[in-house]
């Protein structure tokens, strides 16, 4: 059986404080350990993470994405989601972190609301 995978590819956001990076792949139980390991430490000010070529969205990538939320608020730092497909969109629905997490449809987006 295949492992799961999840890449992190870096995306150009043309400013010097934001961090662009895009999910390809599930974010779920298999894949959530790395991601942390590889997300805490950004040093940006803004990270942004595009989602639009995530798979799929389990319980523990959402506890893995309020883990890095929460770690970059307490250092005075921004999350930004972008691009939650339907069922990112659904599983966020459900748990009411939807209403917590700043999300955009589009990186764009994001660069715009994140230099206000």
């Amino acid at each position: 059986m295949p492992t799961t995978q999840l890449e992190l590819d870096r995306i150009d956001s043309g400013k010097a404080d934001v961090v662009v990076i895009g999910l390809n792949g599930k974010l779920s139980l298999e894949t959530v350990h790395d991601f942390i390991e590889t997300m805490r430490p950004e040093p940006a000010p803004v990270l942004i993470l595009d989602m639009s070529k995530c798979t799929f969205l389990d319980s523990a990538g959402v506890g893995a994405l309020v883990s890095i939320f929460v770690s970059r608020r307490n250092h005075g730092k921004k999350l930004i989601l972008v691009g939650l497909t339907s069922q990112g969109q659904a599983v966020m629905q459900v748990s009411g972190l939807i209403k917590l997490l700043p999300l955009y449809p589009l990186v764009e987006d994001a660069i715009t609301a994140a230099g206000k």
